[in-house]
């Protein structure tokens, strides 16, 4: 297999890169976007005729928590549109065997029924704060499909749940939850505050997986001979926003007060992947949450202290 990760500096990338690195029938082709740019498609093509992968992974996307997705919708639908457009369609212009297209969760209606099955997407109106980068993903898996569909080729798409781990973007505006509480408790400890402020209620509930998990799961679907086009991945399990910002402090270690701020939004009420269908296939998550939040911890201090943290 020679295999092409795109976008394998992000957190979802780097755990791909991890997971592949030590096969050895794989060779990984990769890129940084300064090397290549995605969302220029005389760039994408002339790397696909020069590299010829049979394999491709399109992990790339502009990614980020409520607060960006609402702030900056444009950029959110544009950047993954083109993305997505110009990985899959210049992967089938010069015959790569078999892509991957990470999607996510968003995608399907604010009020799926719980938990979420594949077959409810396009059922009903998406969640408001992220439609623009939902819609991009959509299109993309769509585009997948219909490549598959019309030519063949084996072109499918997983849809992660709300993913966390080594690498993760800790920006205090435009992060996802997880990272987001990571940083805010470590820094309340560091300047012994004490309070924080959650935003809304605490009442959503939501599934984390870990990033190397999904990497795992991608391995595995890469292997099997007629994937399903479009398939979730996840743990199966969730907890409440309250629950999940507790246990993050108690990692941390932060011992303060934390307060709730109703007037921000919750976002979807809950958000759970049905994942019967992979689990079927005979694959399960394996890293259970406080254990993942643990080594996240870990990664997220020791990416601190050298000055690599992505914030």
């Amino acid at each position: 297999m020679k295999l092409f990760i795109a976008g394998h500096q992000g957190m979802v990338g780097a755990a791909l890169v991890r997971r592949f690195t030590n096969d050895k029938d794989v060779t990984l082709v990769l890129r940084s976007r300064r090397e290549l740019d995605l969302t220029n498609q005389a760039a994408v093509e002339a790397f696909y005729s020069a590299e010829k992968p049979d394999t491709v992974i399109v992990a790339a996307a502009k990614v980020g928590g409520i607060h960006a997705n609402s702030t900056y919708p444009a950029d959110f639908i544009y950047s993954n549109l083109v993305i997505a457009s110009n990985a899959i369609h210049g992967a089938y212009r010069h015959r790569v065997k078999r892509l991957l297209f990470l999607g996510s969760s968003c995608i399907y209606p604010k009020h799926a029924p719980q938990p979420m099955p594949e077959d409810c997407l396009l059922t009903g109106s998406l969640e408001s704060t992220n439609e623009a980068y939902a819609i991009a993903k959509i299109a993309g898996l769509k585009l997948a499909q219909f490549y598959r569909q019309q030519y063949g080729v084996c072109y499918h798409s997983a849809m992660p749940t709300n993913l966390y781990g080594p690498g993760d973007n800790y920006h205090p505006q435009n992060s996802h939850v997880l990272p987001a509480l990571i940083r805010r408790f470590d820094e309340a400890r560091e300047a012994g505050r004490a309070e924080v402020v959650a935003w809304g209620t605490g009442s959503p509930r939501r599934e984390f997986l870990n990033v190397d998990d999904l990497a795992d799961a991608c391995a595995f679907l890469l292997r099997r001979e007629n994937p399903p086009d479009l398939i979730n991945v996840g743990t199966g399990s969730d907890v409440t926003i309250r629950e999940v910002t507790e246990l993050v402090a108690a990692v941390v270690g932060y011992s303060g007060k934390i307060t709730w701020d109703a007037t921000k939004p919750d976002g979807t009420p809950r958000k759970l992947m049905d994942v019967s269908r992979l689990t079927a296939l005979g694959w399960r998550a394996r890293t259970a949450l406080r254990d993942g939040i643990e080594k996240t911890y870990a990664s997220f201090r020791a990416e601190k202290s050298g000055g690599i943290l992505r914030s």
